[in-house]
């Protein structure tokens, strides 16, 4: 189905002008990975607005307060180093991500050369690379291109392929794609973050697409 302005200002939360900015390149990206029926481009539309803040957001956010390091990464923090890390996000990415997936050590700088960036947030060495194979660019040595509106757009179809969720979103299995994308409080049996958020948009998406 053809996009419009309106239909991504529904499903994403996006404002107007963000909207209209967005339509082609994430039209295009729909194209590419076969994101092609109401059904689908309802739930990856609801999705990717919750991912990226409303289309408003390419990279991580990682300003995090001493507070919410010892909160969100217990493992990686004591008292004392939050004090040391809290508000700088380049330290903070390159301590949490380090050693991980394809990333080198706290010192290689990898954590927040890989940080997440896209609709969907790709992250870590390895999957920029895996990524930059999918849709033909060197993300692994150009990471920021993913900043790029048309590269951020195919990053997150491709991503969506890769998991498989056209079908799932087939099968109108919005939680199942909810925990696939972010999931959060789920692993402990709750559900994904910003679920509520995701169910306001795709049920506004499916309206804006005629489902509903």
């Amino acid at each position: 189905m053809i996009l419009t302005p309106k239909i991504i200002q529904a499903g994403c939360g996006a404002s107007t002008a963000s909207a209209a900015t967005w339509v082609s390149p994430i039209q295009a990206a729909c194209d590419r990975f076969q994101i092609n029926t109401p059904l689908r481009q309802a739930a990856f539309l609801s999705q990717i607005g919750v991912e990226s803040a409303r289309l408003t957001a390419l990279s991580e956010n990682l300003n995090y307060s001493a507070a919410a390091l010892l909160s969100s990464f217990p493992t990686h923090f004591d008292a004392a180093d939050a004090q040391v890390y809290a508000r700088k996000p380049q330290m903070i990415a390159n301590r949490v991500y380090a050693g991980r997936t394809g990333n080198g050590d706290e010192s290689s700088g990898d954590g927040w050369a890989f940080r997440g960036r896209g609709l969907i947030d790709i992250t870590f060495r390895d999957n920029y690379s895996e990524c930059g194979t999918g849709i033909g660019l060197l993300l692994a040595e150009q990471p920021d291109l993913l900043l790029q509106p048309a590269n951020a757009a195919l990053s997150a179809a491709w991503y969506w392929s890769y998991r498989q969720l056209n079908a799932l979103a087939d099968a109108g299995n919005f939680l199942g794609i909810s925990k696939s994308i972010n999931l959060g409080s789920a692993a402990a049996g709750g559900t994904p973050n910003g679920y509520s958020q995701r169910l306001a948009l795709y049920g506004a998406a499916k309206i804006a697409l005629g489902l509903a």
